[in-house]
């Protein structure tokens, strides 16, 4: 299990990112022979995603719906998510051929992704009584103090300076999977 982190706690980044949601909709639950490839396709990805980290994922979630699956991702910029979309030798490319030349346009599988810009200090976020999570596990995991205790303060916040304490749980890019 996950350590909760008792209180409040908030999230840091520095400078712009981006929050981009993909997920897929199993319209023909019976044509799993359809939508299982598709399925499978995400996990190489995030692998590989994990693995290089130069490539700007800076973390994940996975959450398993009536529907499908979805992931959000944190990404340095949009440009480091579009040239991983690009790269024909990253795991995304080939997937996506897969995906046209299987179901294309036949309506047994959808899929969708949304693009979210984030400026630098146009945020906010809060997690009570929490392990970290969201956009806490993709940068930074501080006390709400350290922002701010109203929304509109942790908006207008700048990262704090060096005189954050040694125990405000200050963590820079970890991970998630799930």
């Amino acid at each position: 299990m996950s350590k909760i982190f008792p209180g409040r706690m908030t999230a840091d980044l520095d400078g712009d990112f981006v929050v981009f949601l993909i997920g897929m909709r199993i319209n023909k639950p019976w044509k799993l022979h359809k939508w299982l490839p598709v399925l499978r396709a995400m996990a190489p990805m995030l692998r590989v995603l994990s693995e290089r980290r130069d490539l700007g994922l800076l973390g994940y979630h996975t959450w398993l719906g009536p529907s499908g699956p979805m992931v959000v991702q944190y990404w340095r910029s949009v440009e480091d998510l579009e040239r991983f979309a690009r790269d024909a030798s990253l795991p995304h490319h080939p997937a996506w051929r897969a995906f046209n030349r299987a179901v294309g346009a036949s309506g047994d599988v959808g899929i969708w992704h949304e693009t979210y810009l984030v400026r630098a200090g146009e945020y906010e976020t809060v997690y009570g009584n929490m392990p970290r999570f969201g956009l806490a596990r993709a940068g930074a995991h501080l006390p709400v103090s350290a922002k701010g205790e109203t929304a509109a303060q942790r908006r207008s916040s700048r990262r704090p300076g060096p005189d954050v304490p040694d125990g405000s749980s200050l963590h820079r890019g970890v991970r998630t999977t799930g």
